[in-house]
C-alpha cells in the first residue's frame, strides 16, 4: 500500500510540473498575442470590450508567471519555500486571488458590455462607454486588491505547511470564495449576459448601425461567448474541489484517500489554469475573422516590417 501511495504522489508531482509549464509557455505566448492583436488594429482601437480582454490577458501573465515561480522553485529545491517562508507563502496567496478575481472580473464585463453595445433599446447602448469600462476595471482592481488583505494576514505556516487555519477564515473560503466569489457568481453573470448578448447580436440587423460596427458586435459577441463556454467547464469543477478540501467534517486522515484527493486536485487545478492560458486559442476557433486579422498582424505588419529592415553588411562607407 506505501509503495502505491508513493507512486499517486509521484505521478501527481510530474503531472503538475509538465503541464503548467506547458500552460505557462502557451499561455504567455497566448496573451501576449492577444495584447499585440487587439492594442495594433485600429478595428480594435477604443473598443470597450477590447479593454477588458486586454485587462485580462495583462492579469493572465502576471497570474501565470506566479504560477511557473511556484513550480520551478518546488523543483529547483524538491520543496515548497512557502512552508518555510512566510513572505513567499502570503505573496503567492495575495498575487493569484488579485490575478483571479481581475481576470474573471474581466470576463463578467465584457459580456455585460456586449450586452449593451448590441441591445436594441438606444438608452443602453449608449451606456456602453470607455468612461464606463474604465470605472468598471478601476472598481474591479480595487476590490481585488482589498480582498486579497486578508490572505496575507490569515495565511501562516504551521507544521511546515503554508495555508489558512483560522476557522471562520476557512468557512468564509469554503461556503463563499470558492463556491460563490471565484466560482457560481462570475459563472451566474457571464453566462446571463453573454446568452442575451447573443440573443440580442440574433437582432442586430435591424438596428440602425453602421455595417463595420455591426460586424464587430458580431464577432466580438462569438468570441465572448465561446470564452464564457470555456470558462464555465472549467471553472465550475474546481470550484466544487476547493469547497470540498476547506470542509471541516471531510476525512483526512485516511492516507490512501488523501492521495488521491490530491491527485484529483492537481488534475482539476491544471483545467482550471487553462482559464489564464487559452483566451487567445479560444478566440482563434471561434472567429474566422480574429484569425484573419491575427494572421494580418503576424505575417502583413511585422514580418514585412522585418524584411524591409536595412542590411548593414552590404552597407557602402567611404573612403577616408
Amino acid at each position: 500500500m506505501t509503495s502505491k501511495i508513493t507512486n499517486i504522489l509521484l505521478i501527481g508531482e510530474k503531472y503538475t510540473l509538465y503541464t503548467n509549464y506547458f500552460i505557462f509557455f502557451i499561455g504567455i505566448i497566448g496573451n501576449f498575442l492577444n495584447i499585440l492583436v487587439f492594442t495594433d488594429l485600429k478595428i480594435f482601437q477604443k473598443n470597450q470590450c477590447i479593454l477588458y480582454f486586454i485587462t485580462e490577458s495583462i492579469s493572465n501573465i502576471c497570474q501565470l508567471i506566479i504560477f511557473f515561480l511556484i513550480y520551478l522553485l518546488i523543483s529547483i529545491y524538491t520543496i515548497d519555500p512557502a512552508n518555510l517562508i512566510l513572505f513567499w507563502c502570503k505573496f503567492r496567496g495575495m498575487m493569484i486571488t488579485i490575478c483571479t478575481l481581475i481576470s474573471f472580473s474581466a470576463i463578467c464585463c465584457s459580456a455585460f458590455d456586449q450586452y449593451l453595445s448590441t441591445s436594441p433599446q438606444f438608452n443602453l447602448r449608449k451606456l456602453s462607454t470607455i468612461k464606463l469600462t474604465e470605472i468598471l476595471i478601476f472598481t474591479a482592481m480595487s476590490i481585488s486588491l482589498l480582498h486579497s488583505i486578508p490572505f496575507c494576514i490569515f495565511l501562516e505556516i504551521q507544521d511546515s505547511f503554508c495555508r489558512i487555519f483560522n476557522s471562520i477564515m476557512s468557512r468564509y473560503l469554503s461556503y463563499f470564495y470558492y463556491p460563490i466569489l471565484s466560482g457560481i457568481l462570475p459563472i451566474f453573470i457571464a453566462s446571463l449576459f453573454s446568452i442575451l448578448a447573443y440573443r440580442n447580436v440574433r437582432r442586430i440587423v435591424q438596428l440602425q448601425m453602421p455595417l463595420v460596427r455591426r460586424r464587430l458586435n458580431q464577432q466580438l459577441t462569438a468570441m465572448v461567448l465561446a470564452r464564457i463556454i470555456v470558462f464555465v467547464f472549467l471553472t465550475l469543477p474546481y470550484a466544487i474541489q476547493r469547497m470540498y478540501i476547506y470542509l471541516p467534517n471531510v476525512e483526512k486522515t485516511n492516507h490512501s484517500r488523501h492521495t488521491v484527493d490530491n491527485l484529483v486536485e492537481r488534475i482539476i487545478s491544471s483545467f482550471f489554469n487553462l482559464n489564464y492560458a487559452g483566451s487567445f486559442y479560444i478566440f482563434m476557433a471561434s472567429s474566422w475573422r480574429f484569425r484573419r486579422q491575427t494572421k494580418n498582424v503576424l505575417l502583413k505588419k511585422f514580418w514585412r516590417r522585418w524584411k524591409r529592415r536595412p542590411c548593414n553588411d552590404n552597407q557602402i562607407y567611404p573612403i577616408g
